[in-house]
């Protein structure tokens, strides 16, 4: 995977398939995994959005996993890198700040709201122990810097993890700036350049959106707070959101577009 700038622009596309959050749900991953690579066609692309990671217990497992079906596709269609775009979710954004925890001012604090949110499983997941990182970020610098180093080497020895932590995307967009992929949300008073952490950690009122921002007719994300039951309501005029809560369901949701934002097809994992 090649270094890249926050946003990618979709060219060339016949049609755009998107994954919501996986949440390492490794068994429902695969049957959206079985069935796009079943129906995936020349000049498609693909948009993971985010938070591939975290709450479940097999964050390692589908990550890789995730990283064979890249494979596979660019393989078999002669993809470029930038064909197959992974868009940084929350999930992703909190590992990234533990690998840095030994810079933070208040680690104990931090530790904790984080494993209230999941990451302790990604952590397990790898190897380590979150009870030990929990006594660890107590004691200073440098036994953390240590812990961080440790989980640094646990996931540069799986193929294509490291590459895959350094090079996520904060959004993607059509060619035709029609329809946009994010995370989580956007504040609909900024540009796209300016819009700080709102992709991965929401902006109020967001699923509410009733008209186009900017140039864009319709914003796909992988994620909402809400707790939605119907696949018939995933979408409203604007904002399509390819999640299904609650965050204890391992049901995955997943779309078929087209540059232009029209939904072909919205489908869930078996």
């Amino acid at each position: 995977m090649r270094d890249s700038s926050k946003f990618v622009e979709l060219n060339f596309s016949n049609n755009i398939w998107a994954i919501g959050s996986i949440h390492s749900h490794l068994k429902s991953f695969e049957s959206i995994k079985e069935h796009i690579l079943n129906n995936f066609s020349s000049n498609d692309k693909l948009v993971f959005l985010g938070n591939i990671i975290g709450l479940g217990n097999m964050a390692k497992e589908t990550l890789s996993s995730v990283i064979d079906m890249r494979h596979k596709l660019m393989s078999k269609f002669f993809l470029k890198p930038e064909d197959v775009v992974f868009i940084r979710g929350a999930q992703e954004e909190m590992l990234l700040k533990l690998l840095q925890l030994q810079t933070a001012p208040n680690p104990s604090e931090i530790v904790k709201w984080m494993f209230e949110h999941g990451v302790d499983k990604t952590v397990i997941s790898y190897g380590l122990s979150s009870k030990e990182l929990s006594e660890i970020s107590k004691n200073g610098t440098l036994a953390i810097s240590k812990w961080t180093s440790s989980l640094n080497k646990l996931i540069a020895l799986k193929k294509g993890h490291k590459e895959y932590f350094s090079h996520l995307h904060h959004a993607a967009f059509s060619s035709s700036k029609k329809i946009l992929f994010v995370n989580r949300g956007v504040d609909i008073s900024r540009p796209l350049s300016a819009q700080n952490d709102c992709f991965w950690w929401g902006y109020h009122n967001f699923s509410k959106l009733n008209k186009p921002y900017s140039t864009f007719e319709k914003i796909v994300r992988g994620y909402q707070s809400s707790s939605n039951k119907s696949i018939d309501i995933f979408n409203n005029n604007i904002v399509c959101s390819l999640y299904k809560g609650p965050i204890s369901n391992n049901t995955i949701l997943a779309g078929l577009f087209n540059d232009s934002g029209k939904i072909l097809d919205l489908f869930e994992s078996k």
